[in-house]
């Protein structure tokens, strides 16, 4: 081993050996049982931050984990690089708008902007020392990933699980696409309520609206049927102010009575109750918003208008007119899309839906079925399921992503789908290549992509190859695990969910590994879009080594959010300087030391404990990391290798392992059996979380042994440990450790000679005591030890 670590080199050595070797790569399951991970495509929309390295690192942890429990483990990695995300950082990135050039010209520079990101995402990746099997790579722009998206799409269209509709829809005017329910977040707006004079016959209605640049696609007035304010007006008609035209005043029991005056202005489309209500009571469209986010211009006002400045206009010209009773200033909740932070809107428009509603109990029932870490993590998913409204909307109207496999015939204008040996296909190149069921043989191509979420949403099916000659849907499916963050259970696990449930049957994995957020500061989270994050994850690997970031990530509970800051690395610092200390003294103990040398080896006592120690330590940490806790796993092996293996084993058999003279030659053999054996012990449990230090101390100091070719090829320890001798280390750590304390109280030197030790011990650790006496007497400086019960 070097004199002093330098992880710069190391790592960099410990990498190229793992890829030359091929430790990581997935043997399809031939030998040993499979597990298999759904590892998040990080979405290609900037770059990466210390968040990702957080979970990313902790599920990567659980990967070397189960292939040192003996599984062919299945880990692939993934880029999710088409959509609307990749699109807005392209178009940021390079200037310009999607809409302002050819789709193949936009496409072009698509591509050239991910190979660039990915690239970078892949370095960083690998410099963290990700056991991946990179062969399984995918990107969900692939022509296979296209294919199989296409395929599993007609697949619901055979199930009648897919289809078309003109019916309103969730719209970004700055997007200019249609979004689902999903990609809604809620924000606080500072607006007025206004009130506005409608005319019922001869009285005077007030109706209280936030949004009075929808008047003119007011269509109804509703009233609660319960309410004795508006009893003798329901059925009756209202003259819109401003604009002069009639609508009905109906009942509905939905409408508040406790909400402005009672009486609810009905426009299309205000909100999800205009929809819902407009639906229910057979209500007309008039169309205010148009799809890029100005109004009509056949609106009488405002038409032409951006949305705010014609609310702005609108209210002056209501003032004017003597029809604006009043106004008050309201904060208040307003819909916006999650990846720009526009407000939404709803408009008529045919798009293709997967239907979800007529499903809610079979998705809450498959929750079920699969065990969630932590398991609260489930009701935040049922909470969702519950309250869905809208099926999912699959279909943007945007440019980079994987296209619809349909044409519409030009003459009945029924779709035409793609036979799937033409997949993957792209309807604005390629004909359908026979006729309509009608004759015509005229088509016009489906010009909306996938949403992304679609595409991402059947990542285990990818992984599969769903439906190719080489599927492997048998071996690796339900996968074993998926790992992901809080934020996206609503998106990604759902939508995964539900496409698991529709193409095969069954649920998409057995466990769901759910982690926190890395914050920023209280409340927000260190994001891309925040660009809040003080260093790039490579600049922290580059300055603090990988395994330093990782020992780090693996320091909070699971699902748990927590702060970052570099000072947090110094802890990290420590502990691998300790670590590489103690294997330096270790191995400078077992220069002459070979396992298999045949030499009488005599264990006392306190390296039996030490060995049984590795076997305790080893089964705690499995058992949590089978609840997916890699950080209270970490807190067990810690405890092992501070406490019980620095702070007293080390300590106990030193003057041992310095002075066979003294202590016999079978003796020291016994302290290094025991000081090969835990310190190996030690090195694997701590090999799922710094991977290059523990290989390049297996390296230095037990491969020629052991023959593995690499530390992560070996196995956890899966005996029970003996509770006599946990039970005597406890009691002689104890002893020492007042010893110690005595010591220390009386500022004495810890070298210092004491007269007599009395150790009061229970019977049956008596013979183990006596069998140690001259470790402890060396420990202690005690000159003479009695005994007592």
């Amino acid at each position: 081993m070097d004199k002093k670590y330098d992880f710069r080199k190391t790592e960099q050595e410990m990498q190229a050996l793992w890829e030359k070797e091929g430790i990581y790569r997935y043997r399809n399951g031939r030998e040993k049982k499979v597990f298999s991970i759904d590892t998040p495509p990080p979405t290609v929309s900037g770059s990466l931050h210390i968040g990702h390295v957080f979970s990313y690192t902790q599920a990567e942890m659980i990967a070397r984990f189960k292939r040192m429990q003996g599984y062919d483990v299945f880990y692939p990695f993934g880029f999710d690089d088409n959509g609307l995300p990749t699109e807005r950082l392209v178009e940021r990135d390079g200037g310009f708008h999607a809409a302002d050039m050819p789709r193949s010209q936009f496409r072009e520079k698509c591509m050239e902007t991910i190979e660039s990101y990915e690239a970078d995402f892949r370095k960083m990746w690998q410099s963290l020392g990700f056991s991946v099997d990179w062969s399984l790579q995918y990107r969900t722009v692939s022509g296979l990933t296209a294919k199989i998206s296409q395929r599993a799409f007609l697949d619901l269209v055979r199930q009648k699980k897919a289809y078309m509709k003109e019916s309103p829809v969730l719209w970004c005017t700055q997007c200019r696409t249609s979004i689902a329910q999903a990609e809604l977040e809620m924000k606080e707006r500072e607006t007025t309520f206004n009130y506005l004079e409608f005319q019922a016959g001869e009285e005077k209605l007030l109706v209280a609206t936030t949004r009075p640049e929808l008047l003119y696609g007011c269509v109804c007035v509703f009233v609660n049927p319960e309410d004795e304010r508006y009893r003798r007006l329901a059925g009756k008609m209202a003259k819109v102010p401003l604009y002069g035209f009639e609508v009905p005043i109906l009942t509905e029991e939905e409408a508040s009575m406790e909400k402005g005056t009672g009486a609810v202005m009905c426009a299309t489309y205000g909100d999800t109750a205009d929809v819902g209500w407009c639906e229910k009571h057979g209500l007309a469209y008039r169309e205010v918003i148009r799809p890029d986010g100005r109004i009509a211009e056949h609106v009488p006002v405002i038409g032409g208008m951006k949305v705010k400045q014609a609310r702005a206009a609108i209210i002056e010209a209501l003032e004017q007119a003597g029809a604006l009773a009043r106004r008050e200033e309201l904060t208040h909740l307003v819909a916006v899309h999650e990846r720009c932070g526009t407000d939404v809107e709803i408009i008529p428009s045919n798009q293709w839906y997967i239907d979800v509603l007529s499903q809610k109990q079979r998705f809450l029932d498959a929750a079920d079925e699969i065990n969630w870490h932590p398991a609260y993590m489930k009701s935040r998913y049922r909470s969702w399921v519950e309250n869905l409204k809208w099926d999912w909307c699959i279909s943007r109207q945007r440019y980079f992503g994987v296209p619809f496999p349909v044409w519409y015939c030009k003459n009945c204008k029924k779709p035409v789908f793609a036979e799937a040996d033409q997949l993957p296909v792209n309807p604005m190149e390629e004909l359908p290549g026979k006729k309509c069921s009608c004759g015509c043989e005229e088509f016009l191509p489906e010009t909306a992509v996938f949403d992304t979420w679609a595409t991402s949403s059947v990542t285990p099916l990818i992984n599969a190859r769903y439906g190719e000659s080489d599927d492997r849907s048998r071996e690796i499916l339900p996968m074993g695990m998926r790992h992901q963050a809080h934020e996206i259970i609503r998106t990604w696990a759902f939508y995964t969910i539900v496409r698991s449930l529709y193409h095969t049957g069954s649920i998409p994995w057995r466990d769901i590994m759910i982690s926190g957020f890395v914050l920023a500061k209280p409340g927000e989270k260190i994001s891309k879009s925040k660009n809040n994050a003080a260093s790039s994850p490579m600049q922290l690997i580059e300055t603090h080594s990988a395994d330093c970031i990782r020992y780090w990530t693996a320091g909070a509970r699971l699902g748990t959010d927590t702060f970052f800051s570099e000072e947090e690395l110094k802890v990290s610092k420590r502990f691998l300087n300790k670590l590489y200390n103690a294997a330096k003294f270790a191995g400078m103990h077992l220069e002459d030391y070979r396992p298999d040398c045949g030499e009488t080896v005599r264990l006392l006592p306190p390296d039996l404990w030490i060995l049984e120690r590795v076997k305790e330590a080893s089964g705690e940490a499995a058992a949590f990391l089978e609840e997916y806790e890699t950080g209270l796993a970490r807190k067990k092996v810690d405890e092992l290798f501070w406490e019980d293996f620095c702070d007293y084993y080390i300590e106990i058999v030193k003057e041992r392992l310095y002075q066979p003279e003294k202590h016999g030659e079978a003796e020291r053999r016994g302290a290094q059996h025991a000081l090969y054996h835990s310190l190996l012990g030690i090195l694997k449990l701590y090999a799922v979380y710094i991977p290059h230090m523990t290989e390049y101390i297996y390296q230095s100091c037990f491969r020629g042994f052991e023959g593995a070719v690499s530390i992560h090829q070996l196995l956890w320890q899966q005996e029970k440990a003996d509770e006599l001798l946990l039970e005597f280390g406890g009691h002689l750590k104890e002893t020492i450790g007042r010893v110690r304390k005595e010591k220390t109280e009386k500022q004495m030197s810890m070298k210092e000679a004491i007269p007599e030790l009395v150790i009061t011990c229970p019977g049956k650790l008596r013979k183990l005591y006596k069998q140690s006496e001259t470790d402890i007497r060396a420990c202690t400086n005690a000159a003479a030890i009695i005994f007592r019960s």
